[in-house]
């Protein structure tokens, strides 16, 4: 048997399985991840005074976020996170507060 749990997506309830919420909620905190990196390679481009455009910051980026190290990093940073947060979850449901 599956366990599911919902999931909140636009105001709307959808019940999915455990391990899908765990993987969507993974994913987006690497995407927001990847997009705070965006804003500050691209915001250091400008303020450093170059003349690089916004496709030269994109492109430093986007050379950035493909490295495989980079990459392992935000997913295994995401992954602990994700896990830290539902293991203290259930630590205080257990303690009773």
């Amino acid at each position: 048997m599956v366990e599911t749990t919902l999931l909140v997506v636009a105001g709307k309830s959808l019940t999915v399985p455990r391990l899908l919420k765990r993987i969507l909620q993974i994913a987006s905190a690497v995407v927001l991840t990847a997009a705070v990196f965006l804003a500050v390679i691209v915001g250091n481009g400008f303020l450093v005074g170059r003349q690089t455009s916004l496709q030269a910051g994109v492109n430093a980026w986007l050379a950035f976020v493909k490295r495989p190290d980079i990459l392992a990093t935000m997913i295994l940073t995401a992954v602990v996170t994700v896990m830290f947060v539902y293991w203290q979850r259930k630590q205080e449901r257990k303690g009773g507060g």
